[in-house]
């Protein structure tokens, strides 16, 4: 089994880092061992040595995806090659205070009557059907008040899977808890 929250975890404090008001990233997660047979140069560049578990993954920052194509056709686009065990999503997004639901991109929030709060998702999804989600708010910007789980956005880990050709149901009662 693949250490898909750790690597999401991982993920998540390297955005935070950057800051806010980032655009989405899509990430591949490849072993980490096979990155240090594979790509040596490119390991040691990042920084990374030899892995704790042989099941680590490392991110892999892909291309950015088209901003003129919604992003669940980008995503319908997307078959990862084999050497791919899993991927992730970073995006922020405003989000309707006290709800799930999130506003679209291009959605004015002053144009309704909705409370809104800005939210950043690190979304992420291996082969053998592990998913871990995290999720940041802006107004409680701190490493101690990120929530993380699996279930946390069960549409995008969802549409992630599919990209990867495998089936994940939002509610699927095998998914591996943490």
């Amino acid at each position: 089994m693949s250490n898909i929250r750790e690597a999401v975890m991982d993920l998540e404090r390297h955005v935070a880092e950057q800051g806010w008001d980032q655009p989405l990233e899509l990430y591949a997660l490849v072993p980490t061992v096979e990155l240090l047979k594979a790509e040596p140069a490119a390991a040691q560049m990042l920084g990374i040595t030899e892995p704790d578990s042989p099941d680590d993954l490392t991110p892999v920052q892909q291309e950015r995806l088209p901003d003129d194509v919604p992003l669940e056709e980008a995503l319908g686009r997307i078959m990862w090659p084999e050497g791919v065990t899993g991927c992730a999503l970073v995006m922020e997004r405003l989000m309707v205070k006290g709800t799930d639901e999130t506003l679209a991109v291009d959605e004015d929030p002053d144009a309704s009557d909705k409370e809104t709060e800005e939210i950043r998702m690190v979304a992420g999804v291996v082969r053998d059907g592990s998913r871990y989600c995290a999720m940041r708010l802006r107004d409680h910007d701190t490493d101690e008040d990120v929530m993380h789980g699996n279930d946390l956005v069960p549409a995008l880990t969802s549409a992630l899977a599919l990209t990867l050709d495998i089936e994940l149901s939002a509610t699927e009662p095998g998914a591996p808890e943490s």
